[in-house]
């Protein structure tokens, strides 16, 4: 049977244990108010076509996001997309003053799903023009297993290396102004902007393919691979 004593002392105990445990919750609290974690990186942004969109769509919605931006001095970035595969030298003529971040480049073959490739670049004509043999040494370290797509990546990184026309795009940044000129361009298939508020490296980006006609979607792979 425990006395007096006993029970007040157990009663202390309990009391004393409900206060430390008080205390460490409390602590945590402030640590993580004066400590909060780092936000996660919002990537909600994209630049280029959704599956399954219709071409057209896509090019009028494009369209409409160059007029929002209007003449604007704010610059913006930008999906610039090319009708057909262009040089990599022909390429630097449509964008002008805008600042290009990425190339896409992608080797045509006739009923052949080839890759994208997208080489970031500091802006300069020069780093631009070095960008498809960049891209071609890339495709070069897949090429360990002579499965299809292994066939696919050699004669892609052949076709690159070899200076064929096979820029199909750009990652530009540009005032809204900038961005209608490059769009009144011949080469030119669409030009897409984000909102000014947009943050570099906090987007998505797909490539518009020149071969999209009708739908954008998967595109037909089964033709025969050239030798890479």
């Amino acid at each position: 049977m425990i006395g007096l004593g006993g029970l007040v002392r157990r009663n202390r105990g309990i009391v004393e244990a409900c206060a430390l445990a008080a205390a460490a919750l409390v602590f945590v609290w402030l640590v993580g108010i004066t400590n909060p974690p780092p936000p996660r990186g919002v990537n909600t942004d994209r630049l280029g076509p959704d599956n399954g969109e219709q071409v057209g769509e896509y090019i009028a919605r494009a369209e409409a996001s160059l007029h929002e931006s209007g003449a604007e001095m704010n610059p913006k970035w930008a999906l610039v997309s090319f009708d057909s595969g262009v040089g990599v030298r022909d390429s630097l003529d449509p964008v002008g003053e805008a600042r290009v971040a990425q190339v896409l480049l992608r080797v045509s073959i006739d009923r052949v799903q080839t890759p994208v490739v997208s080489v970031g670049v500091p802006g300069t004509p020069e780093s631009i023009v070095e960008s498809p043999d960049i891209a071609a040494t890339r495709l070069h370290g897949t090429t360990g297993q002579w499965d299809r797509q292994s066939r696919i990546d050699a004669a892609s990184a052949t076709s690159l290396a070899s200076g064929c026309d096979c820029v199909v795009g750009f990652v530009v940044r540009a005032p809204g102004d900038v961005l209608q000129a490059i769009a009144a361009h011949p080469l030119v298939r669409a030009v897409e902007a984000l909102p000014a508020d947009a943050i570099g490296g906090r987007f998505a980006v797909r490539a518009f393919l020149p071969d999209y006609v009708d739908v954008v979607g998967p595109l037909p792979d089964d033709g025969d691979v050239p030798a890479g």
